[in-house]
């Protein structure tokens, strides 16, 4: 059975950082692009960040690039968000996501997480 599990969210005030961990389990995660989404109430789940199988390549959504950063570490299986200079409008749950790198581009990732709450006071 796979399992996407997020931790790391939490309550920050603006201009602050975080780092969402995203662990595996019940899936070969170097064969799996993964990736990090969002939504916020009241929207639509958005593409935040995509990282390919081998780590080298990585696409961010225009809303957070320069200031989010994605990374993965297969011995642990886990992927990463750096999460920098939050603003208010980044409240949302975070959702992991794992499947092919055109697949999440798509926002039509295979297999789903339940998502860490972000919430970023002003």
């Amino acid at each position: 059975q796979v399992q996407l599990v997020e931790s790391g969210g939490g309550l920050v005030q603006a201009g602050g950082s975080l780092r969402l961990s995203c662990a595996a389990s019940g899936l070969t995660f170097s064969d799996h692009a993964m990736g990090w989404f969002r939504q916020a109430p009241g929207k639509e789940r958005e593409f935040v960040a995509a990282i390919s199988r081998s780590g080298g390549r990585t696409d961010f959504s225009d809303s957070v690039k320069g200031r989010f950063t994605i990374s993965r570490d297969d011995v642990k299986n886990t992927v990463y968000l750096y999460l920098n200079n939050l603003k208010p409008e980044d409240t949302a749950v975070y959702f992991c996501s794992a499947g092919t790198y055109g697949e999440l581009l798509l926002r039509r990732g295979v297999y789903w997480g339940q998502g860490t709450q972000v919430t970023v006071s002003s």
